[in-house]
């Protein structure tokens, strides 16, 4: 069979074109695993049963929480802060103030709770895994908060770490990546403390602009993954509602149309892999 990794579609929920593009890779036997914005404006149960209904004659997708902390989206909990015009910070200013462990630690937990809450509204049950939009659930005070989370709702639910592939000096040429794995140290230590798993490897994160060719990173994604690792991948069709929220979109659809073709499930068996 070869090494089992995690082929991630983030952002279910954001928007019905997103929706539909992952439930269609789903179907195609093209990505097993999902995560889930219940705080996006039009995520409604339907879309939960629709995905869920996909595990009804054999597991095909993990189904998990993509923990959302940042604008355009709003809390779900009533007295978080801080806020601007009802909505979340924008990611600098969440990125910074949850350096500096200034975020209300508090607010910050009644927010998750109220997402954890949502997504077991939704699906009637807990998330098999927990990551972030924005990457928010790495930040201090919301590593930890989450963790605690996790340890009372969903204990046998694993949370991504976001530390690459890439040779340790490598990284640090790449302020992004050089952040992230700073950061999934920290929460690879906190999620062992707490008896909680993590997946041992990750990649799929790249520059969001006009000159990204995924088709020519997805092997060196794949290169070095090992059994339980993580690829993230942010497939969708592009709809008015996912233009209104995100700034994300040609490049969606670029994603599936690869992912759906024929040239992905090779790249899979020339790395030695299979989707878990």
């Amino acid at each position: 069979m070869g090494r089992r990794i995690y082929l991630c579609a983030d952002d279910y929920g954001i928007a019905p074109g997103v929706n539909a593009a992952i439930r269609d890779l789903v179907l195609r036997g093209r990505l097993n695993a999902a995560s889930v914005m219940v705080a996006a404006p039009s995520f409604h149960r339907s879309d939960a049963a629709a995905l869920e209904f996909l595990n009804v004659e054999h597991r095909r997708v993990a189904i998990g929480l993509h923990l959302t902390l940042t604008a355009p989206f709003a809390p779900l909990s009533a007295g978080f802060r801080p806020v601007k015009d009802g909505a979340f910070m924008p990611l600098p200013a969440m990125l910074r103030r949850g350096l500096l462990r200034l975020l209300d630690a508090r607010a910050l937990a009644a927010e998750i709770d109220a997402q954890v809450a949502a997504f077991g509204k939704a699906f009637g049950r807990p998330p098999d895994f927990f990551d972030g939009h924005h990457h928010v659930h790495l930040l201090p005070q919301a590593r930890e908060a989450l963790l605690a989370a996790m340890r009372r709702f969903a204990p046998e639910a694993w949370v991504r770490q976001c530390g690459g592939l890439k040779p340790p000096r490598a990284q640090w040429k790449d302020r992004k990546a050089a952040l992230l794995s700073l950061l999934s140290r920290g929460m690879q230590r906190r999620a062992r403390a707490c008896g909680i798993r993590a997946n041992p490897t990750f990649a799929g994160a790249y520059a969001y602009d006009g000159k990204a060719d995924f088709a020519a990173l997805m092997p060196g994604f794949l290169a070095g993954q090992e059994d339980g690792g993580v690829v993230m991948c942010h497939p969708g069709f592009v709809d008015d509602e996912l233009k209104r929220l995100d700034s994300l979109t040609f490049l969606r659809a670029k994603e599936h149309a690869y992912l759906a073709g024929e040239e992905f499930p090779r790249r899979l068996a020339e790395a030695g892999l299979t989707l878990a």
